[in-house]
């Protein structure tokens, strides 16, 4: 069970498990979400860019750090709903890179509803070289213990 909202403290940091980003990680994106544009899916074309080789999706590394953070098994059966995102991409993933995401307590607030709270969280998405390839703040709702129990 994940935690609740009352054992979440403002400026705790997680850090996750990595995951290695593989060409067929990018093919099956570009199929999943139809975004076939060359940079992702064309080795030749991608030669002729700055970045080389063909890249990921950004939305692909933003699904990776979602899924990074709930391995972690802080917000299994404690979350109630996604509430924001705001999201930047700093650098290129490429296939080979390995992941990890490191997420601290931002802040947190009582909802309106008594039963639930909001916790907001910075997010890193990390390379294996400590580069920082995409960041942001997510907002989850989150049971609260003392209604839950």
């Amino acid at each position: 069970m994940g935690r609740y909202y009352e054992e979440f403290e403002v400026g705790q940091t997680f850090v996750t498990k990595t995951r290695t980003i593989s060409d067929a990680d990018i093919s099956s994106f570009a199929e999943l979400s139809g975004d076939h544009n060359k940079l992702h899916v064309d080795e030749n074309y991608a030669k002729t860019t700055p970045f080389k080789t063909r890249i990921a999706h950004g939305p692909l590394g933003f699904a990776i750090a979602t899924g990074l953070s709930y391995s972690t098994g802080l917000f299994d059966g404690t979350t109630l709903a996604l509430l924001g995102v705001e999201w930047s991409f700093t650098a290129a993933i490429f296939p080979g890179d390995t992941l990890h995401v490191e997420m601290k307590v931002k802040s947190k607030r009582e909802a309106s509803r008594p039963d639930r709270g909001l916790v907001v969280r910075d997010f890193n998405l990390v390379n294996q070289d400590g580069v920082v390839v995409q960041k942001g703040v997510i907002t989850v709702m989150v049971k609260r213990k003392s209604f839950n129990e």
